[in-house]
């Protein structure tokens, strides 16, 4: 069965994230472990001599009592698209969120991570800038990103991104993989641009060994990458982008909100990470 890591801060975007990661969950026959972290303030012991462990100790408490106030209203959401049967734990952890997310997959031997791309909490901060590109370059299994708002839909159709290099052509094997238990579409997209090396005979060997999967290339002659992408989503339908992490610069510019708020009516679909073996 496969482990499924949740970070909520049980926040709206959190919460509808929590849906998705139900039916992701669903699709890949796993269990969720619902992780929340959480900060403690560093105080000064020389100013609280007597009681510096009581103080740490009450702000534990308080954070328990409200993840152990929440747990309840996930599992009644669970219950209200009959997906109740799906397997949950609960982890609450001290520390930093991507610390925090890093230990979890070591400890419990996860095999994705489902979250929302913005929130409360330091999420916000946490989803922008040079934090995006981080997380999703970083964790070292697939990132099922779910953007604030994203509504949950079959999956029918799965677009991927690709370069043509044989790590790539591993990653097209495994996204095939998760495509079939969905009973989905797979449409692969390269973007050529005016310095890619990439040759004609290396994409109709790629078109002839996939052929029988039903994969559909598209090559799209571009210098704006990004836009491209952006592009191939709205005209293909597509419902879940996969994407290896090749770049971490890539990512800060994919989640910049400059560049999100232009097509943000178009494209809030789920966001499948996948780190480069």
């Amino acid at each position: 069965m496969k482990r499924i890591l949740f970070p909520t801060d049980f926040s709206e975007t959190a919460t509808n994230a929590f849906i998705h990661a139900l039916e992701f969950a669903k699709v890949v026959k796993g269990e969720l472990i619902l992780l929340h972290s959480f900060e403690l303030p560093i105080l000064d012991a020389q100013f609280f001599p007597q009681n510096y462990m009581a103080i740490y100790e009450s702000l534990e408490l308080s954070k328990f009592d409200m993840f152990k106030e929440e747990i309840p209203k996930l599992r009644a959401i669970a219950l209200a698209h009959n997906l109740d049967h799906i397997k949950m734990s609960h982890r609450l952890m001290d520390g930093e969120l991507l610390y925090t997310i890093e230990k979890a997959i070591q400890e419990d031997k996860i095999d994705y991570v489902v979250m929302g791309t913005e929130g409360a909490s330091g999420w916000s901060t946490f989803f922008t800038g040079t934090n995006a590109g981080n997380v999703l370059v970083d964790i070292a299994v697939p990132t099922y990103c779910i953007p604030n708002g994203a509504v949950f839909k079959k999956i029918k159709t799965i677009g991927f991104t690709t370069r043509f290099r044989e790590k790539d052509k591993k990653a097209l094997k495994n996204v095939l993989k998760l495509a079939k238990k969905a009973d989905a579409q797979v449409y692969c997209l390269y973007v050529k641009t005016a310095d890619s090396d990439v040759t004609k005979e290396t994409i109709k060997e790629w078109e002839e060994e996939f052929e029988a999967e039903g994969v559909t290339f598209w090559v799209t002659l571009s210098d704006n990458v990004k836009e491209s992408i952006a592009d191939f989503i709205l005209n293909k339908d597509i419902d879940v982008l996969t994407m290896l992490t090749y770049k971490r610069s890539f990512f800060e510019g994919f989640f910049n909100p400059s560049f999100t708020k232009k097509l943000a009516q178009n494209l809030s679909i789920p966001i499948l990470a996948l780190p480069i073996e």
